[in-house]
């Protein structure tokens, strides 16, 4: 067991060492290491989930120690790694949809030079992520935290050479950074507050601390969850992350990087229960961005993009979710996972598109694909099915359970939850229809064609978990059960028959579907997108202005401080050193006068001196 869960993260972190120093030599096996150091963690992944199922629940959880890591008289940190009930589905997901993102790439990116070294990238996030959701203390998920951000931005900015890529790792890199800030300070009030920052001293210790204390440690948590998972106020970098190959797009959205901040709340969980502030905190962001990516998804014509909206806003839903305590954190996991299986299965099949269409991401000049892509389209098809929440695919078990308990929480909680998942269902219908049915717009020269099989069966693989995925750990609460021990008892409770709730869900995805249908099958659609004057839109369409937003909140301020500052620097504190410099050089100029070097000079000042004194010793005793 103990030697089984540190292979877990180094695997994938040996593959991508091997990559990386072996350089060009490993060219033309790089790809089948990639591949099979993702492949082996998943099957240590799984090893580690049967063995847990074979003993009872109260001794799942083990955790192991490593070594000594920060043996400080007042800070004891080991490097340790947390096995759970939590920590395996996330082993399991990046894994899992890691592996086949892995395998997809293969095809994908076989006419790149640099391929080696994207798999080495590829390995590398992995074994950030993995030991992000292994440690057992928040030192080492830190470690792991920079390690997401730093694939993170290798990956998005893998094609530098194009100013927009290059462009966009640096605005996720520094978004990241603000986000990362908040994490280090809870991490800083975890220490001064219980004098630790290792989740077996902090969690048992967290009823005892100040209700404030434990608000102000958890807002500094969903400040970093912010950052990492786009979330509303840190929401701006995820649209732009898809300069970045499309298995990049994938990866970050499916199996890593936006998940992470979904499982520090969800680990955070001993925190959050004991602060009711903290807790609003999160699920006021939750349901703004929840809505805020929807809004956005409605007015994307690249594919990739609209795509990365639907991941905001699905992980808005989770955020949500988390926010709602014990009633959400496994229904957050629920959606968490079965998003795992349908993202990633969308956004491989936004990469087939582009892979057929010479890489053309405008959805305008797709149409009719369904007979040129007919794999493309069933799969890409199941994971819209899945995502809408048409029963009984995966996003139907999930998301209905959350809006479920929004409802039980609060009226208006639930009511954001419920447009959201009509709006979800506009504007993927919107993708669906514009991508692959109605007619063709593509210009003369473009031959669509299917990717080949190295990409398709991942794609496969994927649709049929979007289909099964959520029904095999929804029904019966099997997965509320499996994480009760390490989340707490689920309690929600509806006012009103839960079945009523899912005929007005159903209700609001339908009419959502019926407007899409409407706009995008009855009427053509305009190659070139028209001038809008719907002021909803044209926000929609420059992401609700939050790059504006981010630009006269903190650039435009940031950039005038910095400007006052090098004045005063100049103006106030180099004038100020500047002037007694010069000042001590004018009086040296002036005292240099008074030295000739010439001899006689010197023995006539020493001679009208004397006299001088003579003379006055002379008065004095005469006066």
């Amino acid at each position: 067991m103990v030697i089984a869960s540190w292979l877990l993260p180094v695997l994938p972190l040996f593959g991508a060492a091997v990559l990386l120093l072996a350089g060009k030599r490993s060219d033309a096996w790089g790809h089948l290491l990639g591949c099979a150091t993702a492949i082996a963690a998943f099957g240590v992944g799984m090893w580690l989930f049967v063995d847990m199922l074979g003993r009872d629940a109260a001794s799942r959880a083990s955790d192991h120690h490593l070594f000594s890591w920060v043996p400080v008289a007042g800070l004891q940190v080991d490097f340790g790694l947390q096995v759970d009930q939590l920590s395996i589905c996330f082993v399991l997901l990046i894994t899992g949809v890691g592996s086949l993102i892995h395998v997809y790439s293969v095809g994908y990116m076989s006419a790149d030079p640099q391929r080696r070294k994207f798999f080495a990238y590829l390995n590398l996030f992995l074994a950030a992520m993995l030991l992000l959701v292994l440690a057992d203390n928040y030192l080492g998920l830190y470690v792991g935290w920079e390690g997401v951000g730093l694939a993170s931005y290798l990956l998005i900015g893998f094609w530098e050479y194009k100013p927009s890529a290059a462009t966009a790792a640096k605005k996720a890199f520094v978004v990241n950074r603000v986000g990362d800030i908040g994490l280090a300070i809870a991490m800083m009030l975890m220490f001064a507050t219980f004098g630790s920052i290792t989740f077996d001293q902090v969690f048992p210790a967290a009823g005892r601390a100040g209700e404030a204390t434990l608000t102000g440690i958890g807002l500094m948590l969903l400040l970093a969850a912010c950052g990492k998972s786009a979330q509303v106020p840190l929401q701006s970098w995820l649209g732009d992350a898809m300069e970045g190959p499309t298995p990049v797009s994938a990866l970050i959205h499916a199996a890593t990087m936006v998940t992470a901040g979904v499982y520090l709340i969800v680990r955070s969980n001993p925190i959050f229960d004991h602060a009711a502030g903290a807790r609003l905190g999160v699920v006021i962001v939750g349901a703004i961005t929840l809505l805020f990516g929807a809004i956005i998804g409605c007015a994307k014509d690249d594919i990739k993009k609209a795509l990365a909206a639907s991941t905001m806003s699905q992980i808005g839903y989770m955020v949500l979710a988390a926010g709602l305590g014990p009633a959400g954190y496994a229904f957050a996991i629920l959606l968490l996972l079965a998003h795992g299986f349908f993202k990633a299965g969308l956004f491989l099949g936004a990469g087939a598109v582009m892979h057929g269409m010479d890489d053309e991401v405008n959805m305008r000049h797709f149409g009719g694909l369904r007979a040129m892509l007919p794999v493309t389209f069933v799969t890409f098809g199941l994971g819209y099915l899945a995502i809408i929440g048409i029963p009984p695919f995966s996003g139907f078990f999930a998301k209905d359970k959350i809006i479920e308990a929004a409802f039980g929480d609060h009226f208006v909680l639930g009511a954001a939850a419920l447009v959201g998942a009509g709006i979800t269902a506009f504007y993927m219908t919107r993708v669906m229809l514009m991508t692959f049915l109605g007619a063709k717009r593509w210009h003369s020269g473009a031959h669509p064609h299917e990717a080949p099989l190295v990409m398709t069966a991942p794609m496969v693989l994927l649709a049929i978990g979007s289909a099964a995925a959520g029904g095999l750990l929804a029904l019966g609460g099997a997965l509320q059960d499996w994480l009760e021990p390490v989340v707490g008892l689920n309690d929600h409770a509806l006012g009103f028959p839960v079945w009523g709730l899912t005929l007005i869900t159903l209700a609001f995805v339908f009419t959502g579907i019926g407007i899409a249908i409407r706009m995008y099958v009855r009427r053509p659609i305009p190659v070139t997108a028209p001038a809008e004057v719907n002021p909803l839109t044209v926000a929609a369409r420059r992401d609700l202005y939050g790059d504006a937003f981010n630009e006269a909140a903190f650039m435009r301020p940031g950039w005038q401080l910095t400007k006052a500052l090098t004045k005063l620097d100049g103006a106030g504190i180099d004038g100020i050193v500047n002037g007694l410099g010069e000042t001590v050089a004018a009086a040296s100029t002036a005292l240099r006068r008074w030295q000739t070097g010439f001899v006689r000079s010197y023995a006539l000042s020493m001679l009208v001196g004397a006299a001088l004194v003579v003379a006055v010793m002379v008065l004095v005793r005469l006066g």
